[in-house]
């Protein structure tokens, strides 16, 4: 049924003959490929395989590299950190002490105002007494000339105004 299809008779010593040529041929072949190719396919793969190395060395440092500017990164934000919470310390207790300063000077200030304004309430104070002692030496001059009708000596006019304000202060004390 196939027999049509068969050009040509195989033949038990042609066989033998072809694989001898195509073997020869393929040394040849081989012979001719290591004489001009293989060096220049071992150096093109050797190229390829110093390519292939260096890009994973230059992988691994550029991995390296960026693992250190991470930690560099992490290191310079916790100083960031520890730099910014110094500095808000920092200023709390300038704040409080700036605080405290403020409130010494003003306790001082109130503490010199209650003593002057203690001095000023003093001095009217004497002020007013011996206005009084004043008027009232006169008054009580008068009165004595009325009674007396004539005109006191110095030491007699002493002598009343002194017993006068002795009792004006004691009356002023008892208040």
């Amino acid at each position: 049924m196939l027999d049509h299809l068969v050009i040509g008779e195989a033949n038990p010593s042609t066989t033998l003959g072809t694989m001898i040529v195509v073997s020869g041929a393929f040394l040849i072949l081989m012979l001719l490929i290591k004489k001009f190719a293989w060096e220049a396919i071992t150096e093109m793969l050797k190229k390829r395989e110093d390519k292939i190395a260096n890009d994973l060395d230059s992988a691994e440092q550029s991995r390296l590299a960026a693992a250190k500017m991470e930690e560099e990164r992490h290191a310079k934000l916790l100083s960031s950190k520890s730099e910014a919470a110094e500095i808000i310390k920092d200023a709390k207790e300038s704040g409080d002490q700036n605080r405290q300063k403020i409130l010494a000077e003003t306790n001082d200030e109130v503490s010199r105002l209650r003593e002057k304004a203690r001095q000023d309430i003093s001095q009217e104070h004497d002020e007013a007494l011996a206005s009084v002692k004043d008027e009232v030496a006169n008054l009580s001059l008068q009165i004595a000339e009325k009674i007396l009708n004539k005109e006191l000596t110095a030491d007699a006019h002493e002598a009343l105004i002194d017993s006068y304000i002795e009792g004006l202060g004691k009356s002023d004390e008892i208040r």
